[in-house]
């Protein structure tokens, strides 16, 4: 072995060890605060997205971000907030077909059919009164379904949720769909 290999090697060996000592000392770290309730409770990610998707009524991708809840944190609560998602979607649609505003019928259309780079080229082709009748009822048997979960979970607790959201489609007759109840923190 020639000497310029040999410190090649030492310096390996000592890259190795000094990561291993940092691994070490964040996991002992982690431990520590973990015991000690200092570490800083991070924010649920996806709720905290499908928050701000729906109030740009940006309503797939909330869809998506509650079905990223359910996978990280299976519970009834994750149930209830992705069929509340459902309901917000009706509940928009219901207020643009009140208005009878059928060009933001096809946005949302659009919004929940669109996925690839390629639909800006190709956009699926939808009229908004059809588009308002297929969304009403596609939502109405994912909510049944998902709902369903949630009661499965905990019928008590799915019904403290459900009086959350009532109280606050209440408060905010005319947007609710546009946020979800404070007491959900999310």
């Amino acid at each position: 072995m020639s000497v310029s290999s040999a410190s090649e090697r030492v310096r390996e060996i000592m890259v190795c060890l000094g990561m291993g000592i940092i691994l070490l000392g964040t996991l002992l770290l982690s431990n520590g605060w973990a015991q000690s309730d200092q570490i800083p409770v991070l924010l649920n990610q996806p709720l905290a997205h499908a928050k701000v998707y729906l109030m740009a009524g940006d309503y797939r991708r909330a869809v998506v971000a509650c079905q990223e809840n359910i996978d990280r944190n299976p519970s009834v609560e994750a149930y209830v907030y992705l069929a509340y998602v459902y309901e917000a979607i009706d509940g928009y649609l219901a207020s643009l077909a009140k208005q009878e505003d059928y060009v933001r019928v096809e946005q949302l259309a659009l919004n929940l059919t669109a996925r690839d780079i390629l639909d800006l080229i190709d956009p699926p082709n939808i009229m908004p009164r059809m588009a308002q009748e297929l969304i009403h009822e596609g939502i109405r048997q994912q909510f049944d379904v998902t709902a369903a979960m949630a009661n499965r979970l905990s019928r008590t607790r799915t019904d403290e949720l459900w009086a959350q959201q009532t109280r606050w489609r209440e408060l905010k007759p005319d947007s609710w769909w546009t946020g979800a109840p404070d007491e959900w923190q999310w």
